[in-house]
């Protein structure tokens, strides 16, 4: 079902590769999937992908419904059980934790389109990776790491936490890659500090860093700080969606946005989150990522809105030689924040963050009570050793009202007082929430 080297073939030849793979896909979604015959109701697919948007659109909560109703895999499970070669679950930390099921042609098309992204970023031979995101359930965990070996690298899987032992690891193995959450960084670093006095980061010889499964990798002030204090090369190299494929973009060598890598087996579409309506997928477009599975055997899905609002930056051959499109995630839908009617994200208030060299770049945005908000607040941690200025503040916000048209309320933190995590780092708290 894959088309070999696929982000650099012919655009028009993947178009009809995909229109011949819906053929099939959508007889077998409607045959084995009751979901996604209920939301259908009497509308059939229709033939051609052109048509598509006549069929409704998939959300997280129908999934969760159809999981919650028809336990453990929902009636969305269009293969048979014996089918299922692997089994992984969401944290359930925006919701109801997710089944999540494999089957072995589902987790080989998986890893071989993930590794398009990492090769991509950087990853080859002879680099010696370690991965340090979860391994028990979360599909961040082995399933990036087949994606990891599929780019021919040597994997070391560490998983999270024993964080001194990942310093010895790295040191004695000469660990030359690392793949983690951007924000494992400051949690190593910090460990660094405590427990290793005179050793420096960019020490330990790491020459490229492979992060995913937040968001900021698209900030250049955020990556730059990255870079200084560690020496290697920064990559957004796993975005993905966790109900439809685990990566699907990452980051070249050359270009900073995101190259869409799965146009041999996702079909993607760009829709006005307020209402609906699919908004053309040329440059300069903006709006939710629709994705359709076009070989998926065990849990396909048909028009499924992803909740990233994505903006698409090329669409033309890349500099380095790749026809796959170029995106930038804005933010995701769940974590927007209405201020006086001006839609704001955490990526734009990260990217305001990363301009003062007085802050450690860590913050996050807590919300008291419901929506509407007339302010947005914000907590920005100072750097190791900084003391609050006068004013600084208020000149925080006035640069967050500048670039991103909002109002903000800034308070200042000492520095290691928000969070670090090993895994994601929740950056919007709604307090009127469980």
């Amino acid at each position: 079902m894959l088309v070999e080297r696929a982000d650099f073939a012919d655009l028009q030849e993947l178009a009809a590769h995909r229109q011949r793979l819906w053929e099939s896909q959508r007889d077998y979604v409607a045959r084995s999937s009751p979901l996604h015959r209920r939301a259908w109701g009497s509308t059939r697919p229709p033939r051609s992908l052109a048509g598509l948007a006549d069929l409704p659109l998939i959300d997280k909560e129908m999934l969760r419904a159809s999981q919650r109703d028809h336990s453990p895999f929902g009636d969305y499970l269009a293969a048979d059980e014996n089918e299922i070669a692997r089994v992984h679950r969401t944290s359930g930390t925006t919701g109801t934790a997710m089944n999540l099921a494999l089957s072995r042609r589902d987790a080989e098309e998986t890893a071989l389109v993930g590794a398009r992204a990492q090769t991509a970023s950087g990853l080859r031979p002879g680099h010696r990776v370690v991965h340090c995101l979860n391994y028990r359930l979360w599909m961040g965990g082995y399933t990036d790491h087949a994606t990891l070996e599929a780019t021919g690298a040597t994997v070391v899987p560490f998983g999270v936490g024993e964080t001194q032992l990942l310093i010895r690891t790295i040191r004695e193995l000469g660990i030359t890659a690392i793949s983690c959450t951007p924000s494992y960084p400051a949690v190593l670093g910090q460990v660094i500090a405590e427990h290793y006095p005179g050793l420096k980061p960019r020490d330990l010889g790491l020459k490229l860093g492979l992060f995913g499964g937040e968001s900021g990798l698209d900030d250049p002030e955020f990556r730059h700080r990255l870079e200084a204090v560690w020496g290697f090369k920064v990559r957004n190299a796993n975005y993905g969606v966790t109900d439809v494929l685990t990566t699907f973009a990452g980051q070249s060598e050359i270009d900073d946005d995101l190259h869409f890598v799965a146009l041999d087996i996702l079909h993607p579409e760009l829709i006005d989150p307020a209402n609906g309506a699919v908004l053309p997928w040329q440059e300069g477009s903006r709006g939710e990522l629709v994705l359709t599975h076009l070989s998926r055997q065990c849990q396909p899905l048909v028009r499924f809105r992803t909740g990233d609002i994505i903006v698409i930056t090329g669409t033309g051959k890349a500099r380095c030689g790749r026809t796959a499109p170029r995106l930038r995630v804005v933010g995701r839908s769940d974590d927007m924040v209405v201020v006086r009617g001006i839609n704001a994200f955490p990526t734009q208030v990260a990217a305001v963050i990363n301009q003062f060299s007085g802050l450690s770049g860590e913050y996050r945005i807590v919300l008291d009570g419901p929506s509407p908000y007339a302010v947005l607040p914000v907590e920005a941690e100072l750097a190791a050793g900084a003391a609050p200025e006068e004013g600084q503040a208020g000149t925080i916000e006035q640069r967050i009202k500048r670039d991103i048209g909002v109002s903000a309320r800034v308070m200042l933190v000492p520095f290691n007082t928000l969070p670090r995590n090993e895994g994601k780092t929740r950056r919007v708290i709604r307090r009127d929430r469980p």
